[in-house]
């Protein structure tokens, strides 16, 4: 019996749809976009590249057919200005095809929007919370509108585990959370409350995932801000010294890319009433310390002819970061029908030959 997942691509290769994809230059909307080509549908792209690069639409462009590459209508603008949010609600293939009233001439509106564009990371916010705050929520508050006003069928967002604060039960379970321990998590809990709203004042659907520490091809390694997998991998790459905070008993539930973006089309297309205006966890329900990690990247990047001698540093915790993290994911399970197909061994030898050749 074909899971829920398969039939849900299925049904997109016989009946394509048209998907609007905010941070689409970025890592996780990137890879969204090579999947949805993949599958022949229609999508939109909208990034201000703050941090998405133009490299990894082209990297896209070179992985789909020119007939693919051809349904993508790519905008450049910002979340923080709502009528770039409006303009980014209708797709624009041709002069002779009709769209809904209210939508640009010759457009084709928006059926799903899969809201990716955050300014992300717990130190960065702690930095400059100002700008992550008009990102994160101003951004977010105007995509909400935005897509209400279109009358989109579905708004899945980028929520994030940084939500569950100190709460200290492990695994994480959706309904139970603590206080947050960053501007970020302010951020990202303010947009679950956002969506909430919008679900019992408008009857709008939303469906929020909280990822874990996503990793995979095209994630950034470059920057003061860059997450661990790509920072430590470039590192070793290139002979330089990996440096862990603490002791490297800090744990976290590491999730490859694909799975974020079997979740993100489950939740798109999810239409048991059950399931949707929820939020759930995005990751494989593990548990990897840095110091496990550091072996296991150090091993993958052996298998692809790279050495790595040297021992990490260890230095101070850093602020706002939980000490351990893991998820329970069967209520995405349950209602999704999730079913992660990479643990974090497999989708490290998935995504070394990407770091290898990028990051050399």
């Amino acid at each position: 019996m074909p899971t829920r997942y398969q039939a849900v691509r299925d049904q997109l290769q016989a009946t394509p749809r048209t998907w609007l994809i905010t941070g689409v230059a970025g890592f996780i909307g990137s890879n969204l976009l090579e999947a949805l080509l993949n599958l022949g549908q229609r999508v939109v792209g909208l990034d201000n590249f703050s941090t998405g690069h133009q490299r990894n639409l082209d990297e896209v462009q070179t992985s789909v057919s020119d007939a693919q590459w051809a349904n993508f209508h790519f905008i450049e603008g910002d979340i923080r200005h709502l009528d770039d949010c409006r303009l980014a609600m209708a797709f624009c293939p041709a002069p002779s095809e009709a769209g809904r009233a209210g939508t640009q001439p010759g457009a084709i509106p928006v059926d799903f929007v899969l809201h990716q564009a955050a300014l992300g990371s717990v130190p960065r916010s702690i930095e400059d919370p100002v700008t992550t705050n008009s990102v994160n929520i101003s951004g977010f508050l105007n995509m909400l509108v935005a897509a209400r006003d279109a009358r989109v069928q579905s708004f899945t967002y980028a929520a994030s585990s940084s939500t569950y604060g100190d709460h200290p039960g492990l695994p994480k379970v959706e309904e139970l959370i603590g206080k947050p321990l960053s501007p970020y998590a302010v951020t990202k809990y303010v947009n679950e409350l956002y969506a909430e709203v919008f679900a019992r004042v408008y009857g709008f659907n939303a469906i929020g995932l909280r990822y874990f520490n996503v990793f995979g091809p095209r994630q950034d390694p470059n920057g003061a801000y860059a997450a661990v997998i790509p920072k430590w991998t470039a590192a070793m790459i290139q002979d330089q010294e990996v440096f862990i905070n603490g002791d490297g008993e800090t744990s976290r539930d590491f999730c490859f890319v694909a799975n974020a973006v079997q979740a993100n089309l489950l939740a798109a297309t999810a239409a048991d009433s059950a399931a949707l205006n929820e939020v759930y966890n995005v990751a494989v329900s593990g548990r990897t310390t840095l110091n496990t990690l550091f072996q296991e990247l150090r091993s993958a990047l052996a298998g692809n002819g790279v050495s790595y001698a040297k021992a990490p540093v260890h230095r101070d915790f850093r602020a706002g970061d939980v000490r351990h993290s893991q998820a329970d994911i069967g209520k995405a399970q349950r209602l999704l029908g999730y079913m992660p197909s990479h643990e974090i061994k497999e989708g490290i030898t998935q995504a070394m030959p990407w770091y290898v050749r990028f990051m050399r």
